[in-house]
């Protein structure tokens, strides 16, 4: 009998485990409660794979042998819940794909930053290696398992992918950082967050790798209290490291098996402190990885960072807009504002996740002159910033909101999308979200 896998969501990392699954033997089927995008219904008719959407149907999810389901629906939907109290095996898309690959594997999580570090990490090491470039970005980690590529693997991971992971080792895993996020899927409990990060180490051994600030209160609290088998290599803007990276003399420090690489911060392609870090942190890795330092180098001094992180999208009337469509928390945001050197006009808002404005208040009142709330619900934005600025305006539409921006900006002013928040009210995700400003800025 060929064991029966159900996945639940029909995009990309769906489509991708179902490719693979077949590929494997199983019976797949697919199913979603919304509607599947046309491109990918193309991707499953043509490899004859049953699948329905616009809910699902009991009787054909609950006779899975395990189900892999989407890191968007959360452990609250009903059909989960039929699912544990029918003791089905439900994982991610992760912990399925990488029982079948032996490639090396990086694994990238944390709170901000993971994005550019990931993108970052995958540009030092495509010179030199053969390595794709997957997780919660570009194309499906189990698509590209399925085309028996790649001997190395650099994955970005979100808690939601960690917790559905039961195996799965990288290599060399890599924190970023830790702030709060996504609260609303963790009981409102920070500490049950934390924990779902650091699932990216739970199965390492000895002979792998965990990459981490040190300068992270919460990264440091947790390591106190927990054994991590994995050797450690903590990387830090405030302190010497024995083994690791710091910074000394406006130069970047790695120090691994009696090598050492340097590198002058003021040459880094992206600028800023949070930066500073992610380079660290891509570059630690890379060293693991034996890549030459010349490569390494020349590949920081080039990287010009991802697509709605902020990204500078165009100068109107002397005013930049700046595209950070990504900011989808509190911590995000406090770095796109830090980075703000002229008068900012702030478009902020979106789906709150347990968000706590407070941490912004210092730089809101130093760098924004107005702020724009996009969003269906403004008032915890409103409450906080209202008596901090001298504008302040709702908008129900990206292309009402930038029309806003534009009149309000004057010379010389930035006009930063840092929304702080989810997308999901007025938009599909984040990218629709940035997309969307950049299309608005270009039609002004």
């Amino acid at each position: 009998m060929r064991k029966r896998l159900v996945i639940l969501g029909g995009g990309e990392s769906g489509v991708g485990t179902a490719i693979l699954g077949m590929k494997k033997g199983f019976e797949v089927f697919v199913s979603d409660f919304g509607n599947i995008k046309e491109k990918y219904k193309k991707v499953l008719i043509h490899h004859k794979i049953a699948f329905e959407d616009g809910g699902h149907t009991a009787s054909k999810i609950l006779e899975a042998d395990v189900v892999m389901k989407s890191p968007g629906i959360p452990d609250t939907a009903p059909i989960i819940k039929q699912l544990k109290a029918a003791e089905v095996q439900i994982i991610s898309e992760i912990e399925f794909a990488s029982a079948y690959t032996n490639a090396t594997i990086v694994g990238i999580t944390g709170s901000n930053g993971k994005t550019t570090t990931a993108s970052l990490t995958h540009e030092l090491l495509k010179k030199e290696l053969n390595v794709a470039l997957g997780g919660n970005i570009g194309k499906s980690f189990a698509e590209q398992v399925s085309e028996e590529k790649y001997e190395n693997y650099v994955l970005e991971l979100s808690s939601f992918q960690l917790d559905g992971v039961e195996k799965f080792a990288p290599h060399i895993a890599v924190l970023t950082n830790l702030s709060p996020d996504h609260l609303d899927r963790y009981a409102y409990d920070y500490d049950k967050y934390i924990a779902s990060k650091f699932r990216i180490t739970m199965n390492q051994t000895k002979d792998d790798y965990f990459i981490y600030d040190a300068d992270d209160k919460e990264i440091k609290r947790w390591l106190e209290s927990h054994e991590i088998k994995a050797r450690k290599l903590p990387f830090s803007l405030r302190e010497e490291v024995q083994e690791g990276a710091y910074i000394k003399d406006n130069q970047i420090i790695i120090i691994f098996n009696n090598t050492t690489f340097t590198m002058p911060t003021a040459t880094l392609g992206l600028q800023g402190q949070h930066n500073v870090k992610n380079a660290m942190a891509a570059a630690t890795v890379a060293t693991l990885l034996k890549i030459r330092k010349a490569t390494i180098r020349e590949s920081l001094e080039n990287f010009q960072g991802v697509e709605h992180r902020l990204e500078k999208v165009l100068k109107i009337g002397n005013v930049m807009y700046i595209n950070d469509s990504k900011a989808t928390n509190v911590n995000a945001t406090f770095y796109a504002l830090d980075s703000m050197t002229s008068p900012t006009v702030w478009i902020v808002g979106g789906v709150d996740k347990g968000n706590k404005y407070e941490e912004l208040l210092p730089l809101v009142n130093e760098k924004v002159k107005a702020i724009i709330c996009l969003g269906v619900d403004n008032e915890k934005i409103i409450n906080q910033f209202g008596n901090v600025v001298d504008m302040m305006v709702e908008a129900k539409s990206m292309r009402e909101a930038v029309k806003i921006a534009y009149k309000l900006a004057e010379r010389n002013d930035n006009v930063l999308l840092s929304p702080a928040c989810a997308s999901f009210d007025l938009f599909e995700n984040y990218e629709d979200r940035g997309r969307q400003f950049k299309e608005a800025v270009r039609n002004l």
